[in-house]
């Protein structure tokens, strides 16, 4: 690995200004995508033991440079940009269905949250969060949904399989728990960004 490498990654991902396939980046500087990602892990190192105001980001096989997280305030503030709304409570909740147990049908959304839930649903996929993945192999061929690479990136994670545990559902404790910290949540109201690592 060396400094080149490192440099032409950062150049690319910050021209780039979104993710860029791990595979692209592979194919551009002729080597293999693992040497991408020691240079591109390296490098995410170096943001973090210099306290630099970036951080990489990896989304699945993608790279993402983005702002670090402790400046939000003072981004929002520089760019005169207004707070983002948060999430109502029912998209909190199809949220974190979708996201723990992707690729999951509308019905079984309803299901587990007894209320219909198509208009949430809409909410979040036009909010960029969750998206059909395709259909299931059923009567009326109903779509399946599982969150995005938007997701991803503002959770702050490279995976779904990185999310922290989840409170067990299947006791009324685990759902009753689960209710208190999304009730917390909407309470909150000097939180700028939802992660779900708040919400178990």
């Amino acid at each position: 690995m060396t400094d080149n490498l490192k440099s032409a990654i950062e150049a690319v991902l910050f021209a780039a200004g979104d993710s860029v396939p791990v595979s692209k980046l592979s194919l551009v500087f002729a080597c293999e995508e693992e040497k991408i990602l020691e240079a591109a892990e390296a490098l995410e190192t170096e943001y973090i033991a210099q306290d630099r105001g970036m951080r990489l980001l990896r989304l699945g096989d993608r790279l993402q440079i983005c702002s670090s997280p402790e400046w939000a305030d003072v981004i929002i503030r520089a760019l005169d940009e207004r707070r983002r709304p948060s999430l109502s409570q029912p998209a909190l909740e199809v949220l974190t269905i979708v996201a723990y147990f992707q690729p999951v049908t509308r019905a079984y959304i309803e299901t587990m949250r007894g209320i219909d839930s198509s208009y949430t649903i809409g909410a979040l996929m036009e909010k960029g969060l969750i998206e059909i993945s395709g259909r299931l192999e059923a009567p009326g061929r109903p779509a399946l949904f599982r969150t995005t690479e938007a997701f991803l990136r503002v959770m702050g994670i490279s995976s779904p399989q990185e999310l922290p545990p989840l409170p067990d559902l299947k006791t009324s404790d685990g759902t009753e728990k689960l209710r208190q910290r999304v009730e917390e949540l909407q309470a909150a109201e000097n939180s700028d960004q939802i992660t779900m690592s708040e919400l178990v």
